[in-house]
């Protein structure tokens, strides 16, 4: 899809609930639109991730912390309003937005007012996408707020894929990876049955035997900071590994030492692909990483958002529905979040190769759909 559009001022707004997701997303998005030429500012409540997650910052990316003042008359209003996953934008900045559209002599130019929605394979994404709400009271009465669904078919707002993505993956030498990943740490060369298995995860219950069933033959296993860091520790010494080392073998009582785990730094957004592309299977929660997972292409368990009504149910076997993951794969996910106690099945070669071509025609699949970005730009080009 093609909308030829000047370049636009946008404001994007984000609440930071996961510091990893909310933020991910919104990063990724502003980030591809000002690689398109269009002007962003991201409004954010914490941005103390994006120290580690995009250090040297997006030319035509300003960060704006919440809560601050609207931009001043010499700055440019915007053209484009978008409140990420629901959060509010300030009553404040939507008065000045309206005065700035009168002043300006265009009361019929008001800024496109995108809600972006979280992202879910359940059916209602289809039928909400793309519907409007007209706003009857407050500073914006009389505008309309158009919700906009991401999602995994057609009928949706798609994903955010960055242009050559899919050249960078292809390009990418696994082997010089993990040679470099090994020197960095002081590891050697665990030869060729080595599984790479990443892991961003929350605290799933099922963790224990995870680490249990990696033990079985010779597992590099990188644990992303923060809690999967603490949770894999915690589960260690739950079984009696005291040896907190940075990196190096660890072993269960009983097991074979053949599990060794780098425990990681933080790490930017492109080295967190790399990542990803490196491994055999990939551990991933939440959206920003799920989605990053399906264009690595390799086998995955996502462990989603838990939701206190349980709702997360319905949208986990929604995805694995689209995803037309096999039984063991549905299995794996069931207990991994918890969904039953059936025992963690470790997938064996014949399996994991089975998960890898399932993500791989997912993968096929979505590629042949416009990407999130191209679709905010076709339809803010409608809309304007």
């Amino acid at each position: 899809m093609n909308h030829p559009l000047p370049p636009l001022q946008w404001d994007v707004f984000c609440r930071v609930i996961d510091n990893f997701g909310d933020i991910g997303v919104c990063w990724r998005l502003v980030a591809q639109l000002a690689a398109r030429g269009h002007r962003v500012r991201l409004w954010v409540d914490d941005a103390s991730a994006l120290q580690w997650m995009a250090p040297t910052g997006c030319p035509g990316v300003e960060l704006r912390a919440w809560g601050s003042p609207p931009p001043g008359p010499d700055e440019a209003s915007p053209d484009v309003m978008v409140e990420a996953f629901g959060c509010d934008i300030a009553p404040e900045f939507i008065a000045y937005s309206a005065y700035q559209s009168s002043a300006r002599g265009q009361k019929d130019r008001k800024p496109v007012w995108i809600n972006l929605e979280y992202l879910s394979a359940e059916s209602y994404v289809e039928r909400h996408h793309k519907l409007s709400s007209l706003l009857s009271s407050g500073p914006g009465a009389g505008w309309t707020r158009w919700f906009f669904y991401p999602g995994f078919t057609p009928a949706t707002g798609g994903l955010l894929r960055e242009r050559g993505l899919m050249a960078r993956r292809e390009a990418f030498d696994r082997s010089a990876w993990h040679a470099k990943h090994a020197s960095a740490f002081g590891l050697g060369d665990g030869g060729p049955e080595q599984r790479w298995v990443s892991l961003f995860c929350y605290e799933p219950a099922a963790l224990p035997e995870l680490l249990w069933h990696c033990q079985a033959q010779p597992t590099q296993l990188l644990v992303t900071p923060g809690r999967p860091t603490a949770a894999v520790r915690a589960a260690l010494a739950e079984h009696g590994v005291q040896n907190m080392k940075q990196i190096g073998h660890q072993r269960l009582s009983g097991g074979r030492e053949q599990l060794l785990i780098s425990y990681l730094p933080p790490r930017p957004q492109p080295a967190f692909d790399e990542m990803l592309w490196a491994c055999d299977f990939n551990a991933v929660r939440g959206e920003d990483s799920l989605v990053r997972a399906l264009w690595a292409g390799q086998a995955l368990v996502w462990q989603i958002y838990p939701q206190h009504d349980n709702a997360h149910h319905d949208k986990l076997w929604a995805f694995l529905d689209w995803l037309q993951a096999p039984a063991s794969l549905r299995q794996f996910h069931a207990t991994w979040n918890g969904l039953d106690t059936a025992p963690l099945q470790w997938p064996d070669d014949d399996t994991l190769a089975e998960w890898t071509a399932c993500i791989q025609a997912a993968r096929a699949r979505l590629l042949t759909q416009d990407n999130l970005v191209a679709q905010l730009l076709g339809f803010v080009a409608e809309k304007r």
